[in-house]
C-alpha cells in the first residue's frame, strides 16, 4: 500500500498546528507543522505517539512502515525525508521522543 493510501487510514489531524518532538530532557529536538510538505509526517508522527506513548524504536519501526515507498528513497537519498531519516537514526541508537501535540488556534 503506497503512502497516500496509509495517510487515508490515520487519524485526522485537522485539529492540530503540528507537533514537537523532545529528547529526554524535555528539550525540543524538531517542530513538524501541518502545512503542505509537513503534514503527512504530522499525522504519522501523532498516531505513533497515540499508539506508543511515545516515537520509541518499536514506534519508529511502524512509522518506517507507514511511510511506505518513501522509506526505501530516505534510506537510498540520506537527507532527502529529515522525518524518516530521525525514525532511522533512532531504531540505530535507540532511546525515545516524547511527542508534544500543538493545538491548532
Amino acid at each position: 500500500m503506497a503512502f497516500a493510501d496509509k495517510l487515508q487510514q490515520l487519524p485526522p489531524i485537522s485539529h492540530l498546528a503540528g507537533l514537537q518532538l523532545l529528547d529526554e530532557h524535555g528539550a525540543a529536538v524538531a517542530t513538524l507543522h501541518n502545512q503542505p510538505g509537513q503534514a503527512g509526517s504530522v499525522a504519522v508522527y501523532a498516531a505513533l505517539a497515540g499508539r506508543f506513548g511515545a516515537i520509541t524504536v518499536q514506534a519508529a519501526h511502524e512509522g518506517l512502515l507507514m511511510y511506505a515507498e518513501h522509506t526505501a528513497d530516505a534510506r537510498a537519498h540520506p537527507g532527502k525525508h529529515p522525518n524518516i531519516d530521525r525514525l532511522l537514526a533512532l531504531i540505530e541508537a535507540g532511546g525515545r521522543y516524547a511527542v508534544k501535540l500543538l493545538p491548532a488556534a
